[in-house]
């Protein structure tokens, strides 16, 4: 009878329990939301996050604030969110660097797999492998032959270290089997300035970025560094069906919250993202932005993440890039 009484009182508990984070999930939010976006205003992560955040606020009936804190590749505004209340009123959307810090920095004040909860994959884009108009290569087989008569004397520009840019240039690198010369600048504008002036040859940039440029004539595109050709521009083939078979490196953009927050909050801010992402008006907006939108679930996303930071740390250990 005792065993029995236990088993029945644990019985109830668990109901009253369920039952309270179901009332919990179905209340929330009864106050603003702050997502933050750890780069400066005015990037694709701030963009994407502030169409999200305009639908949010209509359908949860509560302010969804973008609150900017740039700095250090996002680790600045990651660690704000792993020292915030697990109570869903706290969230950050951010980009590939995420993925790629824990083996660019020797330290982290966070762990990225304990501290921070994954929410959903917002969105994802391909790079376009951009070359000046005078480069002699059309082609990422034309380009691979150069490099192998001509070893360290072709040169790619990026962003800066470690960004998704240098990394699908060295990964490019590495699995073609050629040697090219990495130009790191401070930020995309002076890198794709040296573009289109010539004083470098090649870029891996977004299509946002890339696109009005090839339209111009002003820059050519030799190749996409997403597996499959992307809808932005269907005639632009990718690396790995022009001689890199196997090659995808992907931008792409998630949302986070702090860890131990409860599943159903987890669960309602996942269906709701998901929902605004398959409005019609936002994946417009995002292809418009080469990017597609996605909105799986927690538990697909996390296995996405592990398996991203997986690759990443591969290539930045055979590049050996270090910031810190």
């Amino acid at each position: 009878m005792k065993v029995r009484r236990s088993f029945v009182l644990a019985l109830a508990v668990t109901v009253m329990l369920f039952a309270a984070g179901n009332v919990f999930a179905q209340s929330y939010p009864t106050k603003p939301i702050r997502i933050i976006v750890p780069f400066p205003a005015g990037g694709a992560t701030d963009i994407f996050t502030r169409l999200i955040s305009q639908k949010l606020t209509e359908n949860l009936g509560q302010q969804v604030l973008v609150d900017n804190r740039g700095g250090a590749s996002g680790i600045i505004g990651t660690e704000i969110l792993v020292k915030s209340a697990p109570d869903g009123y706290t969230l950050m959307i951010t980009a590939t660097h995420h993925a790629i810090n824990p083996s660019l920095y020797k330290k982290l004040p966070y762990d990225t797999a304990r501290d921070l909860v994954a929410l959903t994959l917002v969105a994802t884009s391909p790079n376009i492998l951009l070359a000046h108009p005078s480069f002699p290569a059309n082609t990422v087989q034309e380009l691979i032959a150069m490099a192998k008569a001509k070893p360290g004397q072709l040169n790619f520009a990026s962003t800066g270290i470690g960004g998704s840019n240098h990394l699908s240039g060295e990964m490019f690198k590495s699995m073609a089997g050629i040697d090219m010369v990495h130009i790191p600048y401070k930020g995309a504008a002076p890198a794709m300035n040296d573009l289109l002036g010539g004083q470098v040859s090649l870029m891996f940039d977004t299509p946002a970025a890339g696109l009005p440029h090839i339209r111009a004539g002003k820059l050519k595109a030799l190749a996409v560094t997403s597996a499959k050709r992307t809808a932005i521009a269907p005639d632009i083939p990718t690396i790995a069906e022009s001689g890199v078979p196997g090659y995808e490196a992907l931008s792409w953009f998630a949302m986070y919250g702090p860890a131990k927050m409860p599943k159903e909050i987890v669960t309602r801010i996942n269906t709701e993202v998901a929902k605004v992402l398959h409005l019609p008006e936002i994946q417009k907006r995002f292809a418009d932005l080469g990017a597609e939108p996605v909105g799986n679930s927690p538990e697909e996303f996390a296995a996405y993440l592990k398996s991203e930071m997986a690759k990443w740390a591969k290539v930045v250990k055979d590049c050996g890039a270090r910031l810190d």
